[in-house]
């Protein structure tokens, strides 16, 4: 499994217990939906690595105790500790109305109720304060901040991103 293929879960924080529990750091919103999986990826020396579950329990609300296979001791389990937990694309709950993952909107047109079709959705840039649309517009990068307030419609049948821009904020690179 490639990691372009997977999510980002969270990270093994921890260890548990003296048998070779570990504790990860979910990052979500949402921990519960992840209580009961079979398997996940760490991320060992750059590659992603199965590691199949054989018990699993939320630890206090953004944590989950997990027991893997072939792990059975604190030496072994320390070895994964700080190691980054991935699961794939297709175990992502699905979202609907404007609400949509950063990766599900790259190549969607972008369109201004005001101005029409100005670019396409090459990148996301969330190490900003604001997330950023990156937009080409032929050879012409285009940044629009992703503001729920400009945010119209997440049209995905037609592929494409609507929003109502102040004036002159698309301009100002064309």
């Amino acid at each position: 499994m490639r990691k372009e293929e997977c999510f980002y879960l969270g990270k093994i924080a921890k260890k548990f217990s003296f048998k070779g529990e570990v504790l990860i750091y979910l990052d979500t919103d949402e921990p519960e939906l992840y209580e009961n999986l079979e398997s996940v990826f760490v991320e060992h020396n750059k590659h992603l690595v199965p590691f199949f579950i054989e018990t699993s329990s939320l630890h206090k609300n953004d944590f989950l105790r997990v027991r893997f296979e072939d792990v059975n001791n604190e030496e072994e389990a320390d070895a994964l500790v700080g190691n980054a937990v991935y699961l794939p694309l297709s175990m992502l709950p699905k979202l609907s109305g404007n609400k949509f993952y950063f990766h599900e909107v790259i190549g969607f047109e972008i369109e201004d109720q005001r101005l029409g079709i100005f670019g396409k959705i090459v990148a996301v840039n969330d190490t900003t304060a604001q997330p950023l649309f990156e937009v080409l517009n032929g050879e012409v990068e285009i940044l629009v901040p992703m503001i729920d307030h400009f945010l119209v419609k997440i049209d995905r049948e037609n592929k494409k991103v609507i929003m109502n821009l102040p004036e002159g904020l698309v301009e100002m690179y064309l």
